[in-house]
């Protein structure tokens, strides 16, 4: 494992001064420290950011396409502006420390400082990492050079490679690159390597890399992530270091070999995945002693000719998801819309996201099938021990038409995202919430055909509810917004804060009308465009 690398602050501005001297730029040091993670130590207490150096790097590289730089050993020189006390002040410092800073550049743009002079000319060699992306070649053969030659150099100085991100755009001319992939995949995971990122984008389902059997036995990985490959047949797997793995959008040989890989990772702490259509796994099985945080999501926007069929052609009539980690603290399904979704062993769960709807209507019919109500019961039942829970319009909707409604008697946060008219229903889902502290929805507007009912009170409003915050997503339902807001100040007996959010006015008079039934609560209104956080992309 690479080790951090300590530099002292007047290392750090020396490179900083030299680089600006390359560009003749006026960049302010400051420009080199901003908020990012992860940072390498400086001296005790600050930290030197690494995009900031990166942010810096297109500047600086364009410094090294100049004539008067291009020959070996000007940089030193006085026609280059720089004396040559200034270049020992750069050959002092350590090749750890310039190789770690290139390391966060793209590898064509490391390799480019090589004509800087004498003393760069092979700095690059040591960088333990690869950042390899073919969008910013030519074309796929320049590409496909350029690794080449690049992977020469390792080869013959038997370097170690502790990461690779691989990012590969396929020209629809050539297709295929047969098997070259794999074989560049094959030699760094023979060395030593802790990092691997294997992306495809706009591949054909025929096309998809398999990835070699040697990627399988890397007993020296921590982090792999696979988006649009092909997983083969294999019939073992030692993965003993492997932390985190995201497999997104890729096509296995059947379900078995998929639960094989995830079993075979004994510290598997983080799994993502994004399932497809045609994955070839109907049943997705999670066996796993170590796993804490769990993401499963179905993709559904796919592009025709990335994908055989779409995601109205997924089977969730026979589909599942089973799952076995004791361990698991934190569970997101996204779009999943398998209704049979089996967790045992829940007792560590504590924050769950459910985006996306579950199917539980039968295609013939159009009607609710109750053995999938049933399903979906038992699945809520299950994780009615978690402390936090996101859920979103579909999921909100379900729970309020599930019955007997699941009773969350550990819930201390709810974040939901709801319409306008389904606000007439947060009553009863409250009352599965009796020890509910803290409250967050997001409301968008849509047609009220009838009165909101807000008469009933649940029991956390009686005794543990203390913050609401409600977010009003698009313009309309003024009138629905403040009877929801007076709802929760009349009674809210242990309320000390309601917020109301929304992209509208409200009048300052109606909130002061608001009658507030505990003395210390405060309301807070605030103007601007809200963003519902109930939608995103893994990868």
């Amino acid at each position: 494992m690479t080790s951090e690398v300590k530099v002292t602050l007047s290392q750090f501005f020396t490179l900083s001064k030299i680089w600006a001297k390359l560009t003749k730029t006026r960049r302010k040091k400051q420009n080199f420290a901003a908020t990012s993670s992860p940072p390498l130590t400086v001296g005790s207490s600050r930290t030197l950011n690494p995009s900031a150096i990166r942010g810096c790097h297109g500047e600086f590289l364009s410094s090294i396409s100049r004539p008067d730089l291009m020959e070996e050993g000007k940089c030193g020189e006085g026609s280059a502006g720089f004396s040559a006390a200034r270049e020992d002040l750069i050959s002092k410092l350590p090749d750890s420390l310039i190789s770690q800073i290139l390391l966060y550049l793209r590898t064509k743009e490391a390799v480019r400082t090589s004509v800087l002079s004498k003393r760069w000319k092979s700095v690059w060699r040591l960088i333990p990492g690869l950042d390899l992306d073919s969008s910013l070649f030519p074309n796929y053969c320049a590409f496909v050079s350029f690794v080449e030659r690049l992977l020469g150099f390792y080869r013959e100085e038997k370097s170690c490679l502790h990461k690779l991100e691989l990012f590969i755009v396929q020209d629809w001319k050539i297709g295929n690159d047969q098997h070259r992939i794999a074989r560049w995949i094959d030699f760094v995971a023979t060395r030593k390597l802790e990092h691997l990122h294997v992306g495809f984008r706009l591949a054909k389902l025929m096309w998809r890399e398999v990835m070699p059997l040697s990627l399988y036995v890397c007993e020296t990985l921590l982090h792999l992530t696979l988006y649009h490959v092909s997983l083969g047949s294999f019939k073992s797997v030692s993965l003993p270091r492997l932390k985190t793995m995201q497999l997104g959008e890729n096509v296995y040989v059947n379900e078995a070999s998929l639960e094989l890989l995830i079993s075979s990772c004994p510290v598997l702490e983080d799994l993502s995945i994004v399932r497809r259509p045609d994955d070839n796994v109907k049943v997705l099985r999670v066996h796993s002693q170590s796993l804490t945080r769990l993401h499963i999501e179905l993709e559904f926007c796919v592009a025709d000719d990335e994908v055989e069929g779409s995601v109205e052609d997924f089977d969730d009539e026979n589909s599942g998801i089973l799952i076995d980690a004791p361990r698991l603290k934190y569970l997101t399904f996204e779009n999943e819309h398998s209704p049979s979704k089996i967790i045992s062993n829940p007792g560590s769960l504590t924050k769950v996201r459910i985006l996306g709807e579950f199917r539980l209507c039968t295609e013939s019919t159009n009607e609710v099938d109750l053995q999938k109500r049933y399903m979906v019961r038992n699945f809520f039942t299950s994780i009615s021990g978690v402390r936090v829970m996101n859920i979103s319009c579909d999921a909100f909707q379900l729970i309020d038409n599930i019955m007997p409604s699941p009773q969350f008697c550990k819930l201390s946060r709810l974040e939901a995202e709801l319409k306008l008219w389904s606000l007439g229903s947060v009553p009863k889902i409250l009352a599965s919430c009796p020890n509910l502290r803290s409250l967050v929805l997001y409301v968008h507007h849509s047609s009220v055909t009838e009165q909101i009912g807000l008469s009933f009170v649940p029991q956390c409003l009686l005794s543990s509810l203390k913050f609401v915050v409600l977010n009003i997503i698009s313009a309309g339902g003024s009138t629905e917004i403040l009877k929801i807001a007076r709802y929760f100040a009349k009674n809210g007996v242990m309320l000390k804060k309601l917020v109301l959010r929304s992209c509208f006015s409200i009048p300052e008079e109606d909130l002061i009308a608001l009658q507030r039934r505990s003395s210390s609560c405060q309301i807070v209104y605030a103007r601007g465009h809200i963003q519902c956080p109930f939608s995103y992309r893994f990868f």
